[in-house]
């Protein structure tokens, strides 16, 4: 009697419970370690008394720039002029004043004032916001930062 064999054709699949658990493997790895990674750089930042602005584009622009040693120029004028400079200050109680004449002689001719400040890259975190709150006590109202793309 001849034996009928039981052929079968070979299996041509893909087993993917080992990379299956793999995976497992893998996503507790992270879950664990995910917490243990710095979720930021502690920064000691400067203490200036300031609150948000309102931004207002249909007024004259006066721009302020800030050299690295700590000089303070301004031009006037009827869009952001950085190449100029109509005049300049030595200290931030002088800019402080100068600005808040300027922002005076507007008011008083019905005039918006937009600001913008220019830092010099070498100027530090703190002497730009000492300009911000020095800003704000001279009572104005729109404050822009200008950067340059990189």
């Amino acid at each position: 009697m001849a034996r009928i064999r039981n052929r079968r054709k070979p299996v041509a699949e893909m087993n993917v419970v080992p990379y299956i658990d793999v995976m497992m493997v893998l996503l507790v790895i992270f879950m664990v370690a995910a917490p243990m990674l710095n979720q930021g750089v502690k920064v000691d930042l400067p203490k200036v008394s300031s609150e948000a602005l309102p931004q207002d584009n249909n007024a004259q622009v006066l721009t302020i720039s800030i050299k690295a040693d700590k000089t303070y120029y301004w031009n006037m004028g009827s869009e952001v002029d950085t190449d100029t400079a109509q005049d300049t200050a030595l200290t931030l109680n002088e800019m402080v004043s100068e600005v808040t004449a300027i922002m005076n002689q507007n008011r008083s001719l019905g005039k918006q004032v937009q600001v913008f400040v220019r830092g010099d890259k070498a100027v530090d975190y703190g002497a730009v916001m000492a300009v911000m709150g020095g800003l704000q006590q001279a009572s104005v109202g729109n404050v822009g930062l200008i950067t340059e793309a990189p």
